[in-house]
């Protein structure tokens, strides 16, 4: 599986738990950190780490294994790195507060759940 479609599973696994505002950001280009981000919103403690469960369930389903796994226990902001896509789940207060949407403002902005309605719009 490529790193695009590793993105789009992970930001389609999220959405079936209901994560909020989630974006991919292509930053294939842009630095060696990783080709894609997924940044995702959950509403408490117990909402982030069920997301990011969700998703660590599913890569080892398909043989995926992630570098490293950082959060999970507190369950404010999960970091899953899989090299070419680097997920996170956050609290959304959290997730104001890091701001990695305006940080790599110059990546490309792929909505997640947009896309049957707003196909080939950039977003951001």
């Amino acid at each position: 599986m490529d790193s695009f479609e590793l993105v789009k599973r992970t930001g389609r696994l999220a959405e079936e738990k209901k994560g909020k505002d989630i974006v991919i950001l292509q930053l294939t280009g842009i630095t060696d950190i990783a080709d894609y981000f997924l940044i995702v919103s959950g509403k408490n403690e117990r909402h982030v780490k069920t997301i990011a469960e969700h998703i660590l369930e599913d890569m080892e389903k398909i043989g995926v294994r992630p570098y490293s796994t950082e959060g999970l226990d507190n369950g404010r902001w999960v970091i899953i790195d899989c090299f070419s896509v680097v997920v996170h789940v956050f609290l959304e207060s959290l997730r104001e507060l890091y701001d990695l949407e305006n940080l790599w403002f110059e990546a490309k902005r792929i909505t997640i759940g947009a896309e049957k309605t707003r196909k080939g719009v950039r977003n951001g």
